[in-house]
This record gives structure tokens, C-alpha cells and sequence, in this order.
């Protein structure tokens, strides 16, 4: 399953964007996964942002966001038919980059995986994925998708992004 590529839509995208936002004011971090079905010429669409049940802080300055157990039964019955998640998308309270906990800590763990970053709190989402960091899971690293990001992941075609 490597050779996938994602469209995300605008409405999926807005979904993301409005639970960020709403962990974001309170300071916290938030994780979700995309929910895609296959399109044309590999490509997949998102068809819904999934936010399980997660548990997020703020410690000594910091603050980290894991998914709890229930969460984890949320996500392994939640897909539909026809469904796969594809996606996984967290926001960090400022740039978007990939640490070292997301590292260690993928919820997804497939050779083709998506990660993508949304920078400060979730605020990032509205400036679409051109302000969020994209990596793709390729050999068991995370790489930066960086100026082929487009061949991986996209908006939806008549949006403004890329």
C-alpha cells in the first residue's frame, strides 16, 4: 500500500479544522485520522475526519495528546465499508514539524502512511495544507514530503492551496 495518494475536501478539512480549533483554545493538542475511499489513478479521497477518544495536557509547559483505549476500539470499528484511514492529522501548539514522540508513536504504521502536522493549535488548518508539515512513512522513516507534496497529498481540485 505505497503508492496511495490523498485528496483531502474542504468539508473534511473544516471538521479537522473546528475540533483543533476548539482543543486549541484550551490549549491542547488534538490527533484524528482521515477516512478515505478510493478515487481514480490512485488517488483516495477523504471522506471523514475521525477524532477519537483522547486524552490531552498540559505539563510543566508542555503539552501531549494520546488516544485512550476506548479510542482505540472507536478507530478499529469506526471505518465503513470501503474505508480505509490513511491519514493521521495532529496539531502542535507551534510549528509543524515531526517529533520524536510522533516518531515513536505513530497510529499508523504502514510503508505509504501519512502524517500530517497542523502548526499552532490547529490555526494552521486555515491556510490549508500548505502552512501543515506532510510526511510519508516510507522504509520505517518518516519523511518530509516536502516539494512533492502534491504527489502525495492534495485539497480537493478548486481549492486554493499548493
Amino acid at each position: 500500500m505505497t503508492g496511495y495518494r490523498v485528496i483531502c475536501t474542504q468539508p473534511v478539512l473544516a471538521a479537522a479544522q473546528e475540533f483543533f480549533t476548539d482543543r486549541g483554545s484550551n490549549g491542547l493538542e488534538g490527533t484524528g485520522l482521515l477516512a478515505c475511499r478510493p478515487a481514480a489513478d490512485g488517488w483516495w479521497v477523504t471522506g471523514r475526519f475521525v477524532a477519537p477518544d483522547q486524552d490531552a495536557r498540559r505539563v510543566n509547559g508542555g503539552c501531549w495528546v494520546q488516544v485512550t483505549e476506548a479510542g482505540k476500539r472507536q478507530l478499529a470499528a469506526g471505518l465503513q465499508p470501503g474505508e480505509l484511514y490513511l491519514a493521521r492529522i495532529h496539531s502542535h501548539p507551534g510549528e509543524a514539524f515531526h517529533s520524536a514522540t510522533d516518531d515513536r508513536n505513530p497510529a499508523l504504521t504502514f510503508d505509504g502512511a501519512l502524517s500530517i502536522v497542523v502548526p499552532f493549535f490547529g490555526l494552521g488548518l486555515r491556510r490549508g495544507l500548505k502552512s501543515c508539515a506532510v510526511f510519508r512513512l516510507t522504509a520505517g522513516q518518516w519523511r518530509d514530503t516536502g516539494g512533492e507534496r502534491r504527489r502525495w497529498a492534495r485539497l480537493a481540485e478548486g481549492a486554493d492551496d499548493d
